[in-house]
Formats: structure tokens, C-alpha cells, sequence
């Protein structure tokens, strides 16, 4: 039903209510029946076990579960309990992950209002929100929240602030007339009151038309709950590469065991052998060490001001290619500021951040003193009084109490120097007619200390003008002839150009003990004395974020509920709108399909009045367009765009509970600019994932291949199961886990974002882990050949020495993994923890080689000094030979 289309008398008649007495406890008890209870209803929710078990279905998890196995045929059982412990720690960390982001629902309930009044068969009651049926009359007043989705029948002063569900941060003045407007979206309703939104001003009366999920908070809470998370593409890639590695290691057990048969040995020895070597194929720490590498850098971003909800995102952000923002309080400051003031031909400019009553007032380039300019006084004098607002200090910061209009004229009050208190020490208020949305302006009648009495109005500069019969010009009064209002209407529209609201003063000498008795009394006659423009201003910092987010070819688009001419002046400010780029706005959007708004969404930069369906498709032709689309925002109606984006980005702030526990990281200080420092760390952060994939895999290449040629050689093993376990879960692991840390390199943000369908072995990754994978399989056989054709009779000293050989060769090589270039592009002290990892990997092995207790476990023997001549000749050629051969092409 259409309802902000209907006179009042006809809601009255479709709702089959009485608005005089209310509904009866019988017509109530027949709606609950038919409509269900005011409550936002949530869908079938899995349960707590079943949502564990869901954890282990990741294919990497698979993939360790496997090797768990192998390791227990094998008879190593404490690697076996060390594999299962870490799937078992990362299923806890996703399921208590996923438990934690479903809150968002619960969060949105949480802003229906507990208690409301209702008129009940000619009684007004205080009952729960939730037994609000359609038809019943409730009233409302200044702080309360709405329970439901209301049409107005009465409105006194009445103003809603509804940024949560529109992004605008001016409350919307609400009045009972219907509407012409064909579809208007929700900032547009001004007849309707929505379910969670705040009452700042006024009082009203409402007939409930909408209750539970049939309220525009319960469409959101819809969207919300069908709205898909996205798989990262971490994820994707880590899945990608469990199944290459457990393809990898059936094939080379199958090829083990076929070739040991075929050279006469027993089937149960080959497999054994052959189950081995798929285990040297798995990397049994990486799931573990992306973990840790991804918690380091959620501990790095809480010192740059942001929290990290999901492991993944920190990556996930690093190859965003659009962040969708929100404009109101993450972009702008969410404090309304005059910035423009105009008089009698003269335009005032006047700085200052936020609410912080501290500015300069300047006549072009030239600084002034409110003081000496008449009319700039008296306009802030008069803006000073014809205002409720209060500013409080808190915690060092200013607050503004009250509406921010006013807000925005009290502080350029202040900043002239002018106090409210003194002020009211010279002027006392004798009446005050309250503003209406009807007349549009609020009056008081005052008296100054000299016994003179003047009618002070504030209010729309067009409705003003025409209440206006002299103009105060030059310091002196004039009547405001055609000619003049041309002028004053030519200032007003220069203003509103720049996105400015504007706000006109005027005031009217009366005589002494004369009774105003009514609004049209008072407002008229009037001598208008100027114009105050105002703004939500831009945070100072975001230029430059959006700045660099471009050098790092990420597209900065602005999403707005705020109306297309402000977006626009924001947006050419921040440097997102260009000559080439488009803006849409809401009407538009709802006339597209997805496939029609996916043909142009990369050329647009700016959405106005939006709403949540529209964010939604907006995203969603950006992901259809192979984006990876971070969203950014503070209010409800941002939550399900929030969730269904890849990466979803809430105020820590100013943002609702609903958006932050929708989202993957929360910015502490509301900061634009602290996103692109997310963005650089999880860059670095992807990168040194890269890092130590390509060591691991070399590393596993290298013992896989010592084993395989050794077998196709007819050569007894180089390496024993139990030394291929060691090596793979502790001369791998430190090291790897150092590369976690590894600082970025220097072009890092100037790099264009990763493709979302670039592979793990990308930009000849695949190529490195081969090549130094064979170098170092074809460095520790030969260390093993040399040593066992000496003495055939000393395997044990033979497999010693390989082992030697095999562990030096990847301590060398995890300094070659720190760069794509070459091993002597960066300095081999850079990273502090990296040396500290290969020294103490480096005692481990001495310890296991020369340690009496730890020979018989690891079939060891103490190498002589002789034969690290040759361990360490051998181990430094796959590392050097390639940064040899690196330095040969860049000469040439």
C-alpha cells in the first residue's frame, strides 16, 4: 500500500483504525495472528555442531588430514599429533569467526525501541515494541526511537534523523501531507516515520503501517540474511594449491611403488617408501604458518588504527580493486560547518575543522574581524540566538548537543568570539515560535538590556525573502527592492552551487511591551540580514588517500543517500569525480538491471540517494565486472553490501553494531586514509604469503626429487621418513614464519592490484620452486653419491651428510625467497627475524647431527670437519648460481 500517497482519512479507513481511541484488544489480538509479532525475524540458523563439522570441509584441511594418516602408517605418530592439532586449532578459529559475524542480525533487532505509547481503546499505554500491530496509534518526542514503520497525522517541529537507513547526516523534517512525487526512495518519504530511527526535534503522532519484516529496517534485515560472504581469493588460491599438492603426492606414490616392484623390491617396503614421499610433497605447516603470518599482520593494523574480524581480509584487501565508500562520516567529517557566509554584496569565507570553535574569517584574501563588519556580527549574533544547541568538551574533543544545523551556526559564532551565555545575558527571549516544517523557519521575540525588543528568524532563504520587506545593506537598512532580490537570489544559488545549505537571518525591531501573539505576527515585515552557507567537510586526509589508492590502480567510488548536486561537489573536492567519469542516482539505478549497470559501472564514480538494494547491486555488477570490491560505511543500510562484498570495511566510530559485526575490518578512527594503509599491509602481507609458499614448495621439490632420483638410480634412500618430517616441520617452519614478517618492498603501492583469478604459481613462481626445488634435490644427491661410493658400508654417515647438505641448501635459498628479483637485491639483514630463524634452525641441525640422545632418533652420526667443505660448496650453489646468472642478464 502506498500510504504516503493517501490523505489521512483515508489510512484511517484502509487500516480499519480509529485514530481518536486506537485499536481494541480484540482487533490487536486478530493482527498478531495475521501479521505476527514487531520483530525482525531471523532465517533457519545451523547449529553449533554442525557449523564446527563445516570447518573441516575446506580442501586444505582434507589435504592435512591425509598426510595426518600417512604419518600414521608410518609410525610418527607425535608429527601426526602435531598436524591434527593445527587443523583442530584452525577449525575453532573459523567456527568462533562465523559465530561472531552471524551477531550482525541480532545487532539490528537490538535498535527496535524497547518501549513505546501506544493509544489503546481511548488510553495511551507503555508497551514492548514488539506488540506494535498495523493500525495502532503511537506517539513519539524529541530522543525517542521509532518501533515501527509509521505514517505521521500529527507533527509538531517534528525532525527524524535517519542516516542509519538513508547515509544523510541533516535530520529530515517530517509532515503529514501526502505525497506527489512518484517512487520516492526513503529520504524522500517526509510523511513516513521508519522503524530505529532517532526523533531530534519536535513530537508526532503516527499510525503504525508496517511492522516486522514488512518494515524497511526488516527489508534490510532480508537482504542481510541472503546476502553471500565471498570466498577470498587466499582462500580460493590455498585451495587451488592443496589440490595440486595432493595430486602430486598420489602420483609420486604410484610412481614409487611401480618402480621399487619392477627393481625386485617387496611391495610393502616401496609403499612405505612411496608414503613418505607424499609426505615430503605436503607441506604440513603452511596452513599453519598463513595463520600466524595473517595474525602478525592483524596485531600491525591495530597500531594503524584498524581491527581485523576475519583472518582472510587483511589479504583479501591488498588486491581490492574498488573501495565502494560511504560519504557521510567516512569521507566527510559527519559535523555540519559553515564554511560561506554572505551580506549586503559581501561574501565571507571562514575555516575551521568539525565542531572545534576555532577559525579565521577572511573578505577574499584578506583577513577580518566579525567585530568590525555590522552585518557579519549581527547575522552570527542572531544565528547564536535563535538556536537550541549546545557544544560540550569530552575527552578533549568537542561534541555537539542538538541538531546540526544549529550546531554548525553556534560554532561560526564562536568563532568570532561571541559566548552563548553572555549572549544571553544581553538578550532575554520573551517567546519563541518553534520551527515548522510547514513555514519552514523559527522565530523568538527578545529584549536587549537598553529595553529594545526585536523578533530574530532563522530560517529558508526563499521563504525568508518573501516574508522580507527591507535588506540590511552596507551597514544600513534599505528596502529590498526586485532589483536586490535578484542579487540576494543570485548569492543564495552561488552558494548552493558549491553544495552548501543554505540558512538566511533576518530580524524585525518592535516596540516596547507590544504581545506577539502568533507565527504570522511575528514573521513578516522583516529586515533579512544574510545567508550562512554550510557543509559536511571532507576529512582533510582523504585527498591524499584517494591520491594514492589511484597510483596503486585502485578506483575510489563514492555511494551516497545524500542528494546527486552535494556527492558531486564532495567527490570533485576528494579528486573521485573526473571530466570522463559519470554519476547515477537512485532513480536511475532502479530502472537498471544488473548486466544493464555492469555495461557502465567502471566509468561511474559517484551514487546518490541510494538505497540498500541498489548498494547491493552495485557491488554485485562490480564483482560480475572481476573486481575485487571493498566496502566501506557506518549505518544499517550499508550491513548487507558490507557483508556481501569481498571485503567489507565499517566505522569504529560513528558505524551502528549492525554494519561492524556485517564486516572484515573496522577502522578505528573512521578514517578513509586508514584504509590505504590496510590496503599497503595486506599487500605486504599476500606478498610474503608468496614468499614462503615458494620456499616451502622449493624445499619439498628438493626432498621429493633426492628420493625419486635415488629410487630411479637404484641407490639406497638418501634421507630417512623420520629426517624428511624434521625438515619439513622445523628447518622449514622458523624461516618461513620469519618471511611472514619481511618488510614491504618499496614499489609496493605502486603496483596495480593482483588479478582475483591470478594463480599461487603466478608470475614465475612455478619456475622459481622448480628450479631451485631441483637444484637443491640435484645438490644433496650428489653430497649423498660422493659420501656412499667412499663407504658403501656407512649408509647411516652418507644419509647424514645429505641430510646436512639438504637442510643448509634451504636455509641459503629462504634468502633468495625475500625478493622476485634475486638474492643480492635486498640486504640480507633487512629482516632481523629471518637471520634469527636460520641461526636457530641452523643450532637445531647441529644438535640433531652431534646431540648423543637425538642420533639413534634421527639416525644420525657426527659429520667430520672435512666433509662440510663439501656440504657447504654444494649447498650454496642453487642459491648463487641463479643470482650469478641474474647479475649476467642485467649487465647485458
Amino acid at each position: 500500500m502506498k500510504f504516503h500517497e493517501m490523505e489521512i482519512n483515508q489510512v484511517e479507513k484502509v487500516l480499519d483504525t480509529d485514530f481518536s481511541s486506537g485499536l481494541s484488544p480484540e482487533a490487536v489480538k486478530k493482527r498478531v495472528a495475521q501479521h505476527g509479532l514487531n520483530e525482525l525475524q531471523e532465517g533457519e540458523k545451523q547449529s553449533a555442531l554442525l557449523l564446527f563439522f563445516s570447518q573441516f570441509k575446506d580442501f586444505m584441511v582434507l589435504v592435512l588430514l591425509a598426510a595426518t594418516l600417512l604419518s600414521g602408517l608410518l609410525g610418527e605418530y607425535i608429527d601426526a599429533i602435531a598436524i591434527i592439532a593445527i587443523v583442530i586449532i584452525n577449525g575453532f578459529l573459523g567456527f568462533f569467526q562465523e559465530r561472531r559475524a552471524e551477531r550482525s542480525l541480532q545487532a539490528l533487532k537490538e535498535l527496535s525501541a524497547p518501549q513505546v505509547s501506544v493509544l489503546r481503546e481511548g488510553q495511551w499505554v507503555k508497551i514492548p515494541s514488539k506488540e506494535i500491530v498495523p493500525g495502532d496509534i503511537i506517539k513519539f518526542s524529541s530522543g525517542d526511537r521509532i518501533g515501527a514503520d509509521v505514517r505521521i497525522i500529527e507533527s509538531r517541529s517534528l525532525e527524524i534523523e535517519e542516516s542509519a537507513l538513508t547515509g544523510e547526516s541533516v535530520p529530515v523534517s517530517k509532515h503529514i501531507d501526502p505525497l506527489k512525487t512518484i517512487n520516492p526512495g526513503i529520504g524522500d518519504m517526509e510523511n513516513i516515520a521508519f522503524m530505529g530511527t532517532m526523533i531530534t526535534r519536535g513530537s508526532g503522532v503516527g499510525v503504525v503501517i508496517g511492522t516486522g519484516m514488512k518494515t524497511a529496517m526488516g527489508q534490510i534485515a532480508d537482504l542481510l540474511q541472503n546476502a553471500q560472504t565471498q570466498e577470498t581469493p587466499l582462500q580460493r588460491r590455498l585451495e587451488q594449491l592443496g589440490k595440486i599438492l595432493i595430486t602430486v603426492a598420489l602420483l609420486l606414490t604410484v610412481l614409487v611403488v611401480a618402480i621399487g616392484v619392477l627393481q625386485g623390491h617387496e611391495l610393502y617396503t616401496m609403499f612405505l617408501a612411496g608414503v613418505s614421499l607424499a609426505v615430503a610433497a605436503i607441506p604440513e605447516g603452511l596452513p599453519a604458518i598463513v595463520t600466524v603470518a595473517l595474525s602478525l599482520g592483524v596485531q600491525k593494523m591495530i597500531k594503524k588504527n584498524a581491527i581485523v574480524r576475519k583472518l582472510p581480509a587483511v589479504e583479501t584487501l591488498g588486491c581490492a580493486s574498488v573501495i565502494c565508500s560511504d560519504k557521510t562520516g567516512t569521507m566527510t567529517q559527519n559535523k555540519m560547518t559553515v564554511t560561506h557566509l554572505w551580506s549586503g554584496g559581501n561574501t565571507w569565507t571562514v575555516d575551521g575543522v568539525g565542531y572545534q570553535p576555532r577559525g579565521d574569517f577572511y573578505r577574499g584574501d584578506t583577513r577580518v574581524h566579525p567585530k568590525d563588519e555590522k552585518a557579519l556580527q549581527q547575522m552570527l549574533i542572531f544565528g547564536m540566538i535563535c538556536n537550541h544547541s549546545e557544544l560540550k568538551i569530552k575527552d578533549e574533543d568537542y561534541i555537539l548537543d542538538g541538531d546540526p544545523t544549529e550546531g554548525a551556526l553556534l560554532v561560526s559564532a564562536m568563532k568570532a568570539g561571541l559566548d552563548r551565555t553572555n549572549l544571553l545575558d544581553e538578550f532575554t527571549i520573551i517567546k519563541e515560535f518553534p520551527f515548522d516544517s510547514a513555514r519552514k523557519m523559527m522565530s523568538m521575540h527578545v529584549k536587549d538590556k537598553q529595553g529594545r525588543n526585536f523578533i530574530v528568524t532563522k530560517g529558508a532563504p526563499d521563504v525568508i525573502i518573501g516574508k522580507s520587506e527591507s535588506i540590511l545593506w552596507d551597514g544600513k537598512t534599505q528596502y529590498l527592492g526586485q532589483s536586490v532580490q535578484n542579487q540576494v537570489q543570485e548569492a543564495i544559488n552561488n552558494l548552493a552551487s558549491k553544495a552548501l545549505r543554505t540558512i538566511a537571518i533576518a530580524f524585525k525591531p518592535i516596540p516596547a511591551n507590544t504581545v506577539i501573539l502568533s507565527e504570522q505576527e511575528a514573521e513578516n515585515k522583516l529586515t533579512f540580514i544574510g545567508v550562512q552557507g554550510m557543509i559536511d567537510p571532507p576529512r582533510p586526509e582523504v585527498k591524499d588517500a584517494v591520491k594514492e589508492c589511484k597510483e596503486a590502480g585502485i578506483k575510489t567510488v563514492m555511494i551516497t543517500g545524500d542528494h546527486v548536486i552535494t556527492a558531486k561537489a564532495i567527490a570533485a573536492q576528494l579528486g573521485i569525480l573526473t571530466n570522463k567519469s559519470k554519476v547515477l542516482d537512485g532513480n536511475a539505478l532502479s530502472n537498471m538491471s544488473v548486466p544493464e549497470l555492469e555495461e557502465i559501472v567502471d566509468d561511474v564514480s559517484v551514487f546518490a540517494r541510494v538505497s540498500p538494494e541498489h548498494k547491493l547491486k552495485i557491488v554485485k555488477a562490480l564483482q560480475n565486472r572481476g573486481h575485487i570490491v571493498a566496502m566501506t560505511g557506518d549505518g544499517v543500510n550499508d550491513a548487507p553490501a558490507i557483508k556481501a562484498a569481498d571485503i567489507g570495511v565499517a566505522m569504529g566510530i560513528t558505524g551502528t553494531d549492525v554494519a561492524k559485526e556485517a564486516s572484515s575490518l573496522v577502522l578505528l578512527d573512521d578514517n578513509f586514509a586508514t584504509i590505504k594503509s590496510a590496503i599497503e599491509e595486506g599487500r605486504n602481507i599476500y606478498e610474503n604469503i608468496r614468499k614462503f609458499v615458494r620456499y616451502l614448495l622449493a624445499s619439498n621439490v628438493g626432498e621429493i626429487l633426492v628420493m625419486l632420483f635415488a629410487m630411479i638410480l637404484a641407490l639406497p634412500l638418501p634421507l630417512v621418513p623420520i629426517q624428511i618430517l624434521w625438515v619439513n616441520l622445523v628447518t622449514d617452519g622458523l624461516p618461513a614464519m620469519a618471511l611472514g614478517l619481511d618488510r614491504p618492498e618499496e614499489d609496493v603501492m605502486k603496483r596495480k592490484p593482483r588479478s582475483p583469478n591470478e594463480g599461487v604459481f603466478s608470475r614465475g613462481l612455478g619456475w622459481k620452486v622448480v628450479s631451485r626445488g631441483f637444484l637443491i634435490g640435484i645438490v644433496t644427491l650428489l653430497a649423498f653419491m660422493i659420501v656412499y661410493k667412499q663407504n658403501p658400508e656407512n649408509l647411516q654417515y652418507a644419509q647424514t651428510i645429505a641430510f646436512a647438505t639438504l637442510v643448509l641448501a634451504q636455509l641459503i635459498h629462504v634468502f633468495d625467497c625475500r625478493s622476485e628479483k634475486s638474492v643480492l637485491s635486498r640486504n640480507p639483514f633487512g629482516n632481523i627475524y629471518l637471520v634469527w630463524a636460520v641461526v636457530s634452525s641452523l643450532a637445531l641441525m647441529i644438535a640433531v647431527i652431534y646431540y648423543p640422545p637425538f642420533q639413534p632418533i634421527f639416525h644420525t652420526l657426527p659429520i667430520l670437519a672435512k666433509d662440510w667443505l663439501l656440504i657447504i660448496g654444494l649447498s650454496s650453489i642453487p642459491t648463487f648460481l641463479l643470482a650469478g646468472t641474474f647479475l649476467l642478464r642485467k649487465t647485458k
